[in-house]
């Protein structure tokens, strides 16, 4: 028995739900129906300007669009208009977002060159001031964003959560008939936290499209109740993140379980992975996993997609595994040079395949592809172009030949050779 289905029972792919509002942070679009944007933050003492200039510029390489550095004293206030200027010699024009904490009002106040040479501001509530000096020293910031016109983030932490808002709150629901859990009134805090902060900066004249929100905390399912609640009681732009995601695969499952929900959702405008980097570790990888996060789901392509079965006891020789890693270590490498040379090479798909079983037919769903042989088959990798099988390779060097075919195929498709065929 055969059941159909009515073609026009099948529901399109319902758009993303953005923020309708559009938050232009130094040249970058963030919400508005732009696509999602990736940022990062560095972690150098912002006045050793070498060491900042540096991870700066390996964030933007990598493909960080909007970059937030420390600007925690005054130090490393004045440090930040050099770190522009010679990033901007590096021909690096990457916004960078100041983020400040307890003297914010001052250290802009008291350092113009900084205030002029960021692109925004970020604010958290919970410690831009305390008691009768919180609304002064929130105001002076915000007033400080209208008199340079920059954007700021208002960042609500989980962690430094206005206390006097949440004891409020905590007291109102002790009074209720049916109190609610502690969990869920702080999580209410956070929110109201971020919409009396926008409210407030908007009465003092910063417009709605120069305000971001967000709302950090570190447990996947708060973060996921708390944006949805947020998005639908504002039409805000919105950054996503968990305040502090973990260290190496658990940090890395947590921010694409949340965000990854939440985008699905569509929530959120901009994301920033807050990795936990490994003692000496690349500060990149963050940017490298919010750029697979978006480009898994579909949302935004950065690098060619290089597909590569898992391997199996059909697959012992490690050949392939070899080869697809070094194919992806290639691509990631080149796509600062390629990105200029080869427009549209994100676009691309590779497959590099372990066995007959899947191999032929994943090469062919692929721009290029390669069933290598798994145990047992015949010594050969019949390599398939744009679907159809051009030519079948043998010998030791299948894996270099391959390569180079890769490589011409790029040149062809989206380089020179593309050009000369047109």
């Amino acid at each position: 028995m055969t059941i159909q289905i009515p073609i026009e029972t099948i529901e399109a792919d319902p758009a993303p739900r953005r923020a309708t509002v559009g938050v232009d942070v130094g040249g970058v679009m963030v919400g508005g129906g732009a696509p999602v944007v990736v940022q990062s933050m560095t972690n150098t003492d912002t006045a050793d300007i070498d060491a900042t200039v540096a991870q700066v510029a390996a964030l933007s390489k990598a493909g960080s669009e909007i970059v937030r550095i420390t600007v925690d004293r005054d130090e490393s206030a004045a440090a930040v208009p050099k770190v522009r200027e010679r990033l901007e010699r590096l021909g690096l024009n990457v916004p960078l977002v100041g983020d400040f904490h307890y003297i914010g009002h001052k250290l802009l106040a008291d350092h113009p060159a900084c205030a002029e040479a960021l692109a925004k501001y970020r604010i958290n509530p919970g410690n831009v001031g305390f008691r009768d000096k919180r609304d002064k020293q929130f105001a002076d910031i915000v007033e400080m964003a209208i008199r340079y016109d920059k954007p700021v983030r208002i960042g609500v932490n989980w962690g430094s959560l206005d206390q006097e808002l949440l004891t409020r709150l905590m007291d109102a629901n002790t009074a209720l008939p049916q109190p609610r859990s502690a969990r869920a009134v702080t999580r209410e805090a956070i929110i109201q936290s971020a919409l009396i902060s926008a409210e407030l900066a908007e009465e003092i004249g910063l417009p709605k499209n120069r305000i971001i929100l967000s709302a950090k905390v570190s447990q996947v399912q708060d973060l996921i109740a708390v944006y949805r609640d947020l998005s639908r009681r504002t039409d805000h732009a919105l950054h996503l993140g968990l305040t502090e995601a973990g260290m190496g695969s658990k940090g890395i499952v947590a921010s694409a379980a949340s965000m990854g929900i939440l985008l699905q959702d569509g929530i959120g405008d901009t994301i920033r992975v807050s990795l936990t980097p490994e003692p000496g570790g690349d500060r990149t990888r963050e940017v490298q996993v919010a750029q697979e996060l978006l480009q898994t789901m579909g949302f935004r392509q950065f690098l060619p997609v290089v597909a590569a079965c898992p391997g199996c006891g059909r697959t012992t020789s490690t050949v392939f595994q070899e080869l697809a890693e070094k194919i992806q270590s290639d691509i990631r490498e080149n796509m600062p040079v390629w990105r200029e040379k080869y427009p549209g090479v994100e676009a691309l798909n590779v497959a590099v395949m372990g066995c007959i079983v899947n191999g032929p037919g994943e090469s062919k769903h692929a721009d290029i592809g390669i069933s290598l042989p798994g145990t047992g088959e015949t010594p050969a990798a019949p390599v398939f172009v744009d679907g159809k099988k051009t030519v079948t390779l043998r010998g030791p060097a299948i894996a270099e030949e391959f390569q180079a075919m890769v490589a011409e195929y790029i040149e062809n498709r989206f380089g020179t050779g593309r050009a000369a065929a047109e």
